[in-house]
């Protein structure tokens, strides 16, 4: 009951070359994957989904796309993916990890954005504040199991205490943009997208002007975000 939705419609993409990290955490070995900036001004800190890993595309458009801005992008991937397992454990669990990687990234001596897809946006808003993170980025952030708006996840997003964007697909069956409730947080629309940012192949827009949208939004934001 406690294990997170499966996420659905993730489409993945060829992972650019990154620095592979291994962490040790309680639940086995995590992995980081830096992208790293010449001169960062932050880190931005992004885990997976539960129904898919770091090659989605939306972490990779980031990691492709924000160091050339001053900011180092970490994929981090949770030890059951490391493990090559198929199954998500429960929320708990992916937060201890999570915490346990969390020093790794803040030993860059930059702040550190907490963020993630789907399920990782859900430990990001979780432990976030807890954490140290100046900001929590959420993309496909699942407000609800599809067809069950009656199960809310509302709290854990409205309850960042951070400044928080969220990143959401028009479409998105996990919660589309117009349901989320208003909050501290800023909200950035990917029209057309479902809950992986793909679209419909006779939407006006193309998939890689959806990823063009995603990494402008996240980009403007770390802009505005103040980096302490």
């Amino acid at each position: 009951m406690n294990a997170p939705t499966p996420e659905t419609d993730v489409t993945s993409a060829p992972l650019p070359s990154g620095e592979a990290v291994t962490v040790p955490t309680p639940g086995g070995d995590a992995r980081v994957t830096w992208f790293r900036a010449r001169r960062p001004r932050a880190v931005l800190a992004l885990g997976h989904g539960a129904g898919g890993g770091i090659e989605a595309r939306d972490l990779v458009a980031l990691a492709r796309a924000l160091p050339g801005h001053g900011v180092s992008v970490a994929l981090v991937e949770q030890p059951w993916r490391v493990a090559g397992r198929k199954v998500a454990p429960a929320p708990k669990t992916l937060d201890v990890a999570w915490r346990a990687v969390w020093p790794k990234l803040a030993a860059q001596g930059v702040p550190v954005v907490a963020g993630g897809r789907s399920a990782g946006a859900r430990v990001a808003c979780r432990t976030g504040a807890g954490l140290g993170a100046c900001g929590v980025l959420a993309l496909s952030f699942p407000l609800h199991p599809p067809g069950r708006p009656e199960r809310s996840r509302a709290e854990e997003l409205l309850g960042t205490g951070l400044p928080t964007l969220v990143v959401q697909g028009g479409r998105d069956p996990f919660g589309r943009p117009e349901e989320f409730p208003a909050g501290s947080h800023d909200l950035a629309e990917v029209p057309h997208g479902d809950h992986g940012f793909a679209v419909p192949r006779k939407a006006p827009v193309t998939g890689e002007e959806t990823l063009a949208v995603i990494t402008e939004a996240v980009g403007e934001w770390l802009e505005r975000l103040p980096l302490a």
